[in-house]
């Protein structure tokens, strides 16, 4: 079995102001230092704040991040962000397909798969996400959402540029009520994630290919969930935003990657 790193990443939102922004990226460059030979970290400030939150970031190895991407190079699209301007900024990750893009701004799978492939065209890599509403999963349509999503998602990437893909699973349901998936139930859709990606593409890429939950993960639920064999790390809203729990996440992640190394 391959060894997964585990990748925390911190989704700011529509949150912060320009002197509180670069405050947190500082307070987590401080922090994060013991913690990254066994975790990656990744921050997704608002765009205005990219820049800035770069240069706190320096080169403390935080990867830096954008909360979103438009999948044509350059053009008359008012109000877009190509991946070529996140490049010129050093972005490492953009996210895709994140709940509220889905379902606050509409976003639709084929929408969501082309801005995927500009972005890893671009060299970026990308945090897919997928999840299920409350009502799909009452409906018992929790994998069959999840797994739709995942396959549109990936619909013309190719074996070589999975690497670049980490997959994230967060239940509507879960993100921003303060309700989580039990850690049984989380690990159950990622096993049936990565069981779709050795379908795609074969065991050694599901195997490689990193899985995070989000979903209302804090301090006190991120060691149970990260101890789960196919869960690695997690996707962050809120808690995010607050240094300290940010902090004690990514030592939670970091410890679960010791432990899987003895």
């Amino acid at each position: 079995m391959s060894h997964r790193t585990p990748i925390v990443g911190g989704n700011w939102k529509m949150n912060t102001d320009l002197a509180s922004a670069v405050e947190l990226a500082d307070d987590i460059v401080a922090g994060c230092a013991a913690h990254q030979p066994h975790c990656d970290i990744a921050v997704f400030p608002p765009f205005p704040y990219l820049q800035a939150v770069g240069k706190t970031l320096g080169h403390a190895g935080i990867l830096l991040g954008a909360q979103d991407v438009y999948h044509e190079a350059n053009g008359a699209y008012t109000g877009e962000v190509s991946a070529e301007m996140l490049v010129d900024l050093n972005v490492q990750y953009v996210l895709c397909g994140h709940s509220e893009r889905r379902h606050v701004i509409g976003e639709t799978d084929e929408i969501i798969n082309l801005k995927t492939q500009a972005a890893l065209d671009a060299s970026l890599c990308v945090i897919l996400c997928v999840g299920e509403t409350i009502e799909q999963r009452e409906a018992g349509q929790t994998e069959a959402v999840n797994l739709r999503q995942l396959r549109a998602g990936l619909d013309g990437v190719p074996e070589e540029q999975m690497r670049q893909v980490v997959i994230a699973y967060e239940p509507v349901w879960a993100i921003g009520t303060g309700r989580t998936a039990t850690a049984d139930d989380a690990e159950s859709v990622h096993r049936v994630l990565r069981a779709e990606v050795a379908e795609l593409y074969g065991d050694e890429i599901a195997e490689a290919t990193r899985i995070q939950y989000g979903g209302s993960v804090k301090a006190s639920n991120a060691g149970e969930l990260f101890s789960q064999p196919n869960i690695d790390g997690g996707l962050i809203g809120g808690a995010s935003l607050k240094s300290e729990e940010f902090l004690s996440i990514v030592r939670a992640a970091a410890e679960s990657d010791r432990l899987a190394r003895k």
